[in-house]
């Protein structure tokens, strides 16, 4: 895996036209595709195989193409035009996959909000967005501040999701009548509605898209001031979920199953956990929050093969009484991303588990993720890894980011790649210093000050300090 996983040349930094000398081989296996195309194209493949299991109930490909279809004739019906831009305030349940890839299907351009934002960063976003429709949950932490939201800002309406209608019949009618307080009263207004009223038996609307076509406003998490919409495509996102699914070294006729504690509405997640296993064919084992308690059981009863997570997600689950109870035998790797992984973790973790946990690295901006240690073979403790399929890095001068950082000396990472976004929603001064030209093309600037050594192993040193207005 090392020799082939080498995504560069060794020569580091380089200008664009040599640093990049020797191509991965798998570059040429990842195509720029419309994002609704790969769920399509699995959904026929494999139509009775499951794309999503939530709480002991699965949902096939076919179930969850049809509803995404189902979606995009509703909101074609009522009036949601190409370009228009259609809100998710969900945790992870399966009606987001057919909101998220129906949206894009009808044309329509998704915006991910994180369910634990409050009435004013809803709104503020919402405004910034320019959401029409929003989807949420009837949940008491999320539709009475979608509702607040609406009286008080440019949306047109609500599409709420019933909790009870996600659940295995068992459990939905325990929730119905046993936890009626986890259960939100949907109120009776003409602009709230349920989803599965949306959901309509027409023919989704004829729309002509491109692959480089917006498909999903992904905002920033702040760090650098205001959180900015990161304008991601359909081609950057379809990219970046091939070349994940590329780092995978896996028997490809072996089950897959990835276990999707992280949320959804998160890059890291909608990257690794959704797009990476449609790619794939695999299943996702949906969880609607991390509770480390339920990861370990849901390990224990699905045997999952992966799981993504942040740092503190793996140290919540060693520090668990259930832990040591947990069967990992079917888990093939562990992917932490979102911040820097301790080695102590590290090596605790794995030396409990035997399983490998490999760190990576990616930002909003690139779709999710940039580079990646190796599942297999040499990797190196304390780096990002390496850059993955298709992805070029350099180090810009920490001074002068018009040029390149001095040889042997760090310098702040630079990135190009098919998964790095389009610019800023409706932030246009703010693309001049997220990218830097070099030899008239241009880099994302990542703010973060790194080495490269001479096998592309990346480390992180530093942080710029306000880069980016």
């Amino acid at each position: 895996m090392h020799d082939t996983h080498m995504a560069a040349s060794k020569r580091f930094p380089l200008p664009p036209g040599d640093h990049y000398a020797h191509p991965h081989p798998w570059d040429s296996a990842i195509r720029p595709l419309l994002l609704h195309d790969l769920l399509a194209g699995q959904a026929q493949r494999t139509p009775k195989a499951t794309l999503v299991e939530f709480l002991g109930r699965k949902f096939s490909y076919r179930r969850l193409y049809g509803d995404a279809r189902r979606f995009a004739a509703g909101l074609g019906e009522r009036g949601i035009a190409t370009g228009d831009r259609v809100g998710l305030f969900l945790p992870n349940v399966p009606a987001y996959v057919a909101a998220y890839y129906g949206a894009m299907m009808a044309g329509a351009v998704a915006v991910n909000f994180s369910p634990l934002y409050s009435v004013e960063e809803l709104s503020a976003q919402v405004l910034d967005s320019g959401a029409r429709l929003l989807v949420t949950l009837d949940s008491p932490a999320l539709l009475p501040t979608a509702c607040e939201v609406l009286d008080a800002s440019p949306l047109k309406g609500l599409a709420v999701v019933r909790l009870a209608d996600e659940l295995p019949r068992l459990k939905s009618l325990g929730l119905r009548l046993l936890k009626r307080g986890q259960i939100a009263p949907i109120p009776s207004r003409p602009d709230v509605g349920l989803w599965r009223d949306w959901l309509s038996d027409a023919e989704p609307p004829e729309r002509d898209l491109a692959p480089s076509d917006l498909a999903l406003l992904q905002y920033t998490g702040g760090t650098t001031g205001t959180p900015k919409g990161a304008m991601l495509t359909h081609a950057n996102l379809s990219s970046n979920a091939q070349q994940v699914d590329l780092l995978d070294p896996f028997e490809r006729s072996e089950r897959d199953v990835i276990l999707g504690a992280l949320p959804l509405f998160h890059v890291f997640a909608n990257t690794c956990v959704l797009n990476r296993t449609v790619v794939r064919g695999g299943c996702m084992v949906l969880l609607p929050r991390f509770e480390a308690k339920q990861v370990l059981a849901t390990i224990n009863r699905m045997k999952p093969t992966g799981l993504p997570g942040v740092p503190t997600m793996f140290q919540a689950l060693m520090d668990h009484q259930d832990f040591a109870s947990a069967d990992w035998k079917s888990v093939r790797i562990c992917i932490s991303g979102g911040a820097p992984l301790p080695g102590p973790l590290c090596d605790k973790f794995e030396k409990a588990t035997g399983v490998r946990l490999v760190e990576g690295y990616g930002l909003t901006e690139s779709s999710g993720v940039v580079s990646a240690n190796p599942y297999v073979g040499e990797r190196r403790a304390g780096t990002i890894g390496q850059p993955i399929p298709a992805t070029q890095v350099l180090l810009l001068d920490k001074e002068d980011p018009k040029q390149l950082a001095p040889d042997g000396a760090p310098g702040e990472l630079a990135v190009r790649g098919p998964q790095i976004m389009r610019g800023y929603w409706n932030k246009p001064e703010s693309h001049a210093s997220a990218f830097a030209e070099i030899n008239g093309e241009a880099w994302l600037r990542t703010g973060d000050v790194a080495t490269i050594d001479a096998d592309g192993f990346i480390t992180i040193v530093d942080r710029l300090k306000d880069m980016i207005a």
